[in-house]
């Protein structure tokens, strides 16, 4: 059977207390397991939610274990807002002016959020950085006032510490170094402060304990970007596309353009990432590194291929509709993901079969046609109307398509212009299928077809 999570985070809360010596009593264990729980099981919670804390959790020393369970516990701009059973603790240490959080200054006996500051590298005054370790300073504030009453300063240290690490993607400092070695610098300098470390073996092997532990649990955070099956490593992307764009929530409500808009964001973003921006390098042997980023860099090329062939289908879908009446629900012309009592009409039950080519990614045709191993609910734009496209157009023939579905957005040309440079007998296929769908349309559309292949009859 299987364990609710509120008592899997009980249950890992109790293990790392346990195994640290610390004394912790079950009411005050359960009330941590409760606000992290609470914090991280809203609806718009897809990827970083429950489970992604508890896997995390798995295998992890005590501290990793303790930092993993707080270090998503804040997500503002997700949330909108802090978390309801933790907002108290927000309200000597930020002030919300606009858009912006803005750092406050401390009582100089608040020891804890101090050290939170000096091991983020933030300051009185300055407005959180919503990139750039924003969420996790906030989280960390959260394991702050719930675990100091219980650890001594190197434990501190450490579960910040690891917190900070899984601040993602960063560059170098502005001074060259990258973000470990800054952090680094900066848990030395605590060390020496707070612990009455002296400059030796003994602080450098503090150090290098705690940077161990941060960098595999952040590492480990980000593990799915060196996912050997990209098909797996696209599960957590969905998951995040769905998480980051709030109008998707609205299942069989959301627009074609929501849709189209929300992949173009995930592409872009994943198309900019750099591959060696996502693991940290440090206390791994070099070829382990580098197959990391190789691994990482092949997972990145894949998803933002596929974001551009979803991104073509929809754009197809999207301008039927724009010349047929407006954008409309997704589910209009492409029928729901689910209903109740069946399985629902979708828009591949009417499409033909997709010719071979050679020239076809395998790879990509198998996700396309046989889905993300874990799918993702609310993706409503079906990868079998995708597959079709591929299979007609072709890699060169669906970018060829996709520069002309981006000059019809950008208003250089028509729907209709767009719609006419495509494939004859691949569009009139689409154009049948939706007209089984769209009712509200089928007219439209059929007026539509009748003057796009005029010259056929």
């Amino acid at each position: 059977m299987k364990t609710a999570n509120i008592n899997k985070f009980i249950l890992q809360l109790q293990g790392a207390f346990d195994a640290l010596g610390v004394a912790v009593a079950m009411p005050q264990i359960e009330q941590m397991a409760v606000n992290v729980h609470s914090a991280m099981g809203t609806p718009r919670r897809r990827y970083h939610c429950s489970e992604h804390a508890l896997y995390l959790c798995r295998g992890m020393a005590p501290l990793q274990v303790l930092a993993a369970v707080f270090h998503d516990v804040v997500y503002y701009q997700l949330d909108g807002g802090f978390p309801a059973r933790v907002a108290h603790y927000f309200t000597p240490i930020v002030s919300v002016q606009g858009n912006d959080l803005i750092l406050l200054r401390q009582e100089p006996d608040d020891q804890g959020i101090q050290l939170c500051l000096d091991l983020f590298d933030f300051a009185p005054g300055q407005a959180l950085p919503l990139f750039r370790g924003m969420n996790e300073f906030l989280s960390a504030a959260v394991a702050v006032r719930m675990l100091e009453p219980h650890l001594n300063a190197a434990q501190m240290i450490t579960v910040l510490a690891c917190i900070e690490a899984t601040i993602p993607f960063r560059a170098r400092e502005a001074d060259g170094q990258d973000s470990v070695s800054a952090l680094a610098a900066r848990v030395r300098t605590q060390a020496c402060a707070r612990m009455g470390y002296q400059p030796g073996a003994a602080l450098e092997a503090f150090v290098d304990g705690v940077m161990t532990a941060a960098v595999t649990l952040s590492n480990r955070d980000v593990g799915s970007f060196a996912e050997p099956q990209p098909g797996k490593f696209l599960s957590g992307t969905w998951l995040l596309i769905e998480e980051s764009n709030a109008p998707l929530a609205a299942v069989g409500v959301y627009t074609l353009q929501d849709y189209r808009e929300a992949l173009t964001r995930m592409h872009n973003f994943l198309e900019g990432l750099q591959a060696d921006r996502i693991f940290h390098h440090y206390g791994q042997a070099q070829g382990d590194y580098d197959a990391l980023v190789r691994t990482a860099s092949g997972n990145l090329e894949f998803a933002v291929e596929f974001l551009r062939l979803k991104i073509l289908s929809i754009t197809i879908i999207e301008a039927l509709a724009l010349d047929s009446g407006g954008n409309c629900p997704v589910s209009m012309f492409l029928g729901d993901i689910r209903a109740s009592g069946g399985a629902p009409e979708r828009i591949e039950d009417y499409l033909p079969a997709g010719p071979s080519g050679p020239a076809l990614d395998s790879r990509m045709l198998d996700v396309l046609e046989n889905g993300r191993p874990g799918d993702a609910s609310q993706d409503l734009v079906v990868s079998p109307l995708t597959a079709y496209i591929y299979r007609c157009l072709g890699p060169q023939g669906c970018r060829d398509a996709l520069d002309a579905g981006r000059h019809m957005l950008s208003g250089k040309s028509s729907a209709r212009t767009f719609l006419a440079s495509l494939q004859p007998d691949m569009l009139r296929s689409i154009m049948d299928a939706c007209m089984r769908i769209a009712l509200s349309r089928r007219v439209a559309l059929q007026a539509l077809r009748d003057s796009l292949f005029a010259q056929t009859h």
